[in-house]
């Protein structure tokens, strides 16, 4: 009997609601248990895309050379700008995030209001941001081919910048010779009815080759990586071997088969984490206008505690810091 009543004691006294374990209520102990589980996802697939890039080293494309688009400033190359620009601004609406707690802390409506605002404007923008930066990647830029044997094969002249020689890339829509022959794509109407066919490159490998031909100054450059960091450029005679002999489609932009810019590998990861990580930032800005809402109701005000502007808080400091380490593996590394 006294047993029994030893351990009631002590159920009533660590389960019996009274209690805090480590001083945090049952709603944000449960936004920590979904934050490490979340994590513990993140970093598998982070650790997936670094021993997915030590295999494929050598053919792995440049950051440098591959994020170089600015809204509004096409035709101009300058790598990792608004990148960096959509990494302050994420950065910027978790400080306004702060700013929301600590207002909330010191019961402040209208601080409150303000920052969350300032915080969903800035998440709209690093999602709207991530959008185009989807698009420009998926529609490319200056083309490539690829070979019987998956390599990448993209276009150029050398040139001279400050003294130093340069790869300056060509699109090949510069240099392409169009045939008059044409060749339609499979489709029902032809009477192949469980044929499926992709949709067809803008230019045939013969259209590259002869447009390489006529012009003598332009080089192919392969995706292996020589020992100083660079594309490996090949010389003209081997150039034009490469594209006759070895060359199998005309791959424009990006997408979950074939890309531009180097191996497939490089554009699954892309597409898969990002996205996923901006699924994690939509899903944010949507809670944060939920939350916004019920602040300028007044809801947390009757409460007498702004507890669950904190608990959303946290996962947005989450997203945050996640994004810090997928702008380092993709982008700075």
């Amino acid at each position: 009997m006294d047993s029994t009543v030893a351990n009631a004691g002590t159920d009533e006294k660590t389960w019996g609601g009274g209690n805090q374990p480590l001083k945090a209520s049952y709603g944000k102990m449960m936004m920590w248990f979904f934050i490490v589980s979340d994590a513990l996802t993140f970093s598998g697939f982070l650790a997936a895309y670094g021993f997915s890039r030590f295999k494929f080293i050598k053919e792995w494309p440049i950051a440098d050379e591959v994020f170089t688009h600015v809204p509004f400033l096409h035709g101009q190359e300058l790598p990792m700008i608004y990148v960096a620009f959509m990494t302050f601004i994420l950065i910027m609406s978790s400080v306004t995030m702060v700013l929301a707690v600590d207002a909330g802390h010191h019961m402040n409506k209208a601080k409150v209001t303000l920052y969350m605002f300032l915080t969903i404007i800035g998440g709209a923008i690093f999602v709207g941001s991530q959008a185009w930066e989807w698009a420009t990647f998926i529609q490319g830029d200056y083309g490539a081919v690829q070979t019987k044997g998956g390599n990448i094969l993209q276009f150029g002249e050398n040139v001279t910048v400050d003294g130093k020689e340069k790869f300056k890339r060509i699109s090949i829509d510069e240099f392409a010779i169009h045939h008059t022959t044409e060749r339609a794509e499979h489709d029902r109407s032809s009477g192949l009815w469980f044929v499926t066919e992709a949709s067809l490159p803008p230019y045939t490998v013969g259209e590259i080759y002869d447009g390489l031909a006529a012009n003598e100054n332009i080089l192919v450059r392969t995706q292996i990586i020589n020992e100083n960091g660079e594309k490996t450029i090949l010389s003209r005679e081997e150039s034009l071997k490469q594209i006759k002999e070895n060359g199998k489609l005309v791959v424009k932009g990006a997408n979950l088969h074939v890309n531009e810019y180097g191996t497939a590998l490089f554009a699954d990861f892309f597409f898969f984490i990002t996205g996923f990580h901006g699924f994690h930032v939509f899903s944010g800005v949507v809670i944060n206008i939920i939350i916004f809402f019920n602040v300028i109701l007044g809801t947390y005000e009757r409460r007498g505690s702004y507890e669950m502007v904190e608990k959303v808080g946290l996962y947005w400091h989450f997203v945050d810091l996640v994004w810090v380490f997928v702008f380092t593996f993709f982008y700075l590394v």
